[in-house]
């Protein structure tokens, strides 16, 4: 209860905004003012997700892919012989909202990430973004035989995010995530269904092509019995014309949003952590 106080505080400056001052700035861009572009190239910073947008009638197809964990060694490759891939299709529905679809093995993943007010130069300093997702968990090992009262409502996870990014230069971009994350079934019997998370993440751009990223979440309200860690995960992003190659490891193997939020196993300082990449091509 204390951490979800928490939270509403820090969410506090942010929302004590007024609608007639989001709507005034709102009308300053529409005066000509200009807006401030491209905080982030990846529509993800590592895991979590940044506020860019897909353009109006661009299609992104996105593979994800997570390896095993490095701890494994020669035995498993170094992760390599235990692998997750998420197929992903984005869609620019207009210039302000921006709708999925995804599958991965453990879920089926749709969401509508949308823009509320644009940072402007000389005007309004944060880039503010709705992010709302349904997932369906498909893991296999949610079976009848180990869980025989199992129903389909039971396998649906709501996610949402306020994301709020600001571009300080053209070299430095940084996001906070206030999270909220509803699983309708939650093994750990002391854990609650509705759980907060505060992201945090950011982009350096140290080379013509090249971006240092990383991105973390807080869990707020995770139950002491837990055996869950806060994800961290640290990547490069090379941008290479229509396409935008992301590699990183994180202590996390999970892809869609409550699979890392919520269920990360690897341990950085144990070695247990997970090479992964994701491959964007527009067209």
């Amino acid at each position: 209860m204390k951490k979800s106080i928490a939270l509403l505080v820090l969410l506090v400056p942010f929302l004590s905004f007024s609608q007639d001052d989001l709507l005034k700035e709102i009308d300053t861009v529409s005066a000509g003012k200009e807006r401030v572009e491209s905080a982030f190239k990846g529509l993800k910073i590592v895991n979590l997700e940044s506020t860019k947008l897909a353009a109006k009638g661009d299609l992104y197809f996105i593979v994800a892919h997570r390896f095993g964990s490095t701890e494994g060694g020669f035995k498993t490759f170094f992760g390599l012989d235990d692998a997750v891939t998420q197929l992903k299709f984005v869609y620019g529905v207009t210039d302000w909202l921006t709708v999925s679809g995804a599958r991965s093995e453990p879920a089926y993943d749709f969401s509508a990430k949308y823009s509320l007010v644009p940072q402007v130069k000389d005007g309004f300093p944060f880039s503010i973004v709705g992010f709302n997702s349904l997932a369906i968990n498909i893991d296999k090992s949610l079976n009848e035989t180990n869980f025989p009262n199992m129903e389909f409502n039971d396998r649906l996870i709501f996610v949402n995010q306020v994301l709020i990014s600001r571009k300080f230069s053209d070299k430095l971009s940084l996001e906070l995530a206030p999270t909220h994350f509803h699983e309708n079934y939650v093994i750990d019997d002391e854990q609650d269904n509705s759980q907060f998370a505060l992201g945090m993440g950011g982009r350096y751009k140290f080379a013509k092509r090249w971006s240092l990223n990383v991105d973390y979440a807080a869990h707020l309200n995770r139950a002491s019995s837990s055996p869950f860690k806060d994800p961290l995960s640290i990547g490069f992003d090379l941008e290479t014309g229509g396409h935008v190659f992301q590699m990183h490891f994180s202590n996390s193997q999970g892809i869609h949003e409550a699979g890392f939020l919520g269920n990360t196993v690897g341990d950085w300082g144990k070695g247990d952590i997970f090479f992964g990449f994701n491959l964007l091509r527009v067209f």
